[in-house]
């Protein structure tokens, strides 16, 4: 029988996921509820299909079910409306997911201590999966990867559910799109790129995904998909280590590369801008990079121009840190004993993520140094519990006084909130890694760029 006869064939479990999710009467699960989870959550729910969000952390479950947010920029208002309607509940038992339709995996997906990628979370939650699976259920699988995970990592472990790939379940890979924080580029908003295993999946994702999104991308393959999400990635990572290396480069030449970027912003055509600062955050462009560069060397290939962008991002809060020094030493002070407070943990302004921040590393390399640390970000009130950092930290109140008290202040995040005429008015000295205080007129001889 050819392929396509095959493929032709009466599926009576393909055409009921179908016929449900062009309704809008299938549920989905969402597996991960966390900063691409939990606002995925959101626009389904909105789209008109009810949902059962998943989550190992029964705190999280507990506060989702009361209609509670723990992320700044999805409403608590918004989760009680989802939750006293019933399109959304949270639960920590996988069998709860059975009857779902489709199954959204949105799992993190770290890298080891040898910058190594970690598939545990991925691996896991397939093993999961694969224990309540049905016929005629969609999987499909939005964490970041390197291309050829959903074939050879999840699939595999799928399909020892006894159930046949392409006939009784079906998988596809769709990329998250998440901007923390941006209104404007939340995931109702964003294009979505899909690639299926075979035509029955990608058509039960495209069908899950269109009311969903402004607009759906297909492509040939699931790799197609995993590497589109890396390409987005690697470039801003190339980008991004590009204005780094030219900020160390001007700083020795007496050139401001804020200003030079903003003249370079001007051209028209042929120029994006991109801007330095004191190292890459976030769960996607720190990491997918290296993602790439280890399936490189699997075929033989060496990635040296990506490996490189890596080296400069993850050496920027070793170069920061030396500017602090630099500083303390112009003042007649040492780091040891010294009193420095950090302006910002999150990894960008504006929002309350702090995975894989640059200011983490600051605030553990001016430790060992002997420095006295402190910190303020107004949307940490503590520092969270990473796989590299624990600090028994608060963010302290932003008072003339905390400033006044602080030998050196490094703004590391250039939050909104903050009023930068006030933190350079009652600091002795600030090293200023985001050009933040770029529009603060008096007392300018106190400011260092980093």
């Amino acid at each position: 029988m050819s392929v396509v006869a095959h493929q032709g064939q009466h599926n009576p479990d393909f055409e009921r996921t179908l016929v449900s999710l062009k309704t809008r009467q299938a549920g989905v699960a969402v597996i991960g509820l966390g900063y691409v989870g939990l606002p995925l959550v959101r626009t389904i729910c909105r789209a008109g299909f009810s949902v059962t969000g998943f989550d190992c952390d029964p705190a999280k479950v507990a506060k989702l079910n009361a209609g509670r947010s723990y992320i700044k920029h999805i409403a608590s208002e918004d989760l009680r409306e989802l939750v006293q309607e019933k399109r959304f509940r949270a639960t920590t038992d996988i069998a709860d997911l059975r009857e779902a339709r489709a199954i959204i995996i949105c799992v993190p997906t770290p890298l080891n201590e040898h910058h190594e990628p970690d598939l545990s979370y991925v691996e896991g939650t397939a093993r999961e999966i694969g224990r309540i699976l049905n016929p005629g259920q969609l999987v499909v699988l939005e964490s970041t990867t390197y291309p050829g995970t959903l074939r050879e990592v999840v699939k595999p472990i799928l399909d020892e559910s006894r159930l046949v790939a392409g006939q009784q379940y079906f998988l596809a890979y769709s990329p998250e799109r998440e901007d923390p924080g941006n209104p404007l580029h939340s995931a109702a908003y964003i294009p979505k790129v899909v690639g299926g295993l075979d035509p029955k999946s990608h058509a039960l994702a495209v069908a899950l995904y269109e009311p969903l999104v402004p607009r759906v991308v297909s492509v040939s393959s699931p790799e197609v998909a995993e590497a589109c999400k890396i390409l987005e990635n690697t470039y801003r990572c190339v980008n991004i280590a590009l204005v780094n290396e030219l900020k160390m480069l001007f700083e020795r030449m007496g050139i401001d590369v804020w200003e030079v970027i903003e003249a370079a912003a001007t051209k028209p055509f042929g120029f994006q801008a991109f801007y330095p600062g004191p190292g890459l955050g976030g769960h996607c462009i720190p990491i997918d990079p290296f993602y790439l560069s280890w399936i490189a060397r699997r075929h033989n290939f060496h990635t040296r121009f990506i490996e490189l962008a890596g080296e400069i991002n993850t050496n920027m809060p070793e170069y920061v840190v030396q500017r602090v020094l630099l500083a303390l030493n112009s003042m007649g002070k040492s780091c040891q004993g010294s009193r420095i407070g950090i302006l910002g943990i999150a990894y960008k302004k504006n929002v309350d993520d702090a995975r894989e921040s640059p200011s983490l590393e600051l605030l553990q390399r001016l430790k060992e140094l002997g420095a006295v640390i402190s910190y303020n970000d107004p949307y940490l009130p503590r520092l969270p519990k990473t796989r590299k950092h624990c600090f028994d930290l608060a963010s302290q109140p932003l008072t003339a006084e905390y400033l006044s008290s602080l030998d050196c202040v490094l703004i590391a995040t250039d939050h909104s909130d903050y009023d930068w005429e006030f933190i350079v008015r009652h600091s002795s000295l600030v090293v200023d890694t985001r050009n933040a205080t770029r529009d603060v007129a008096s007392g300018r001889e106190k400011i260092w760029k980093a």
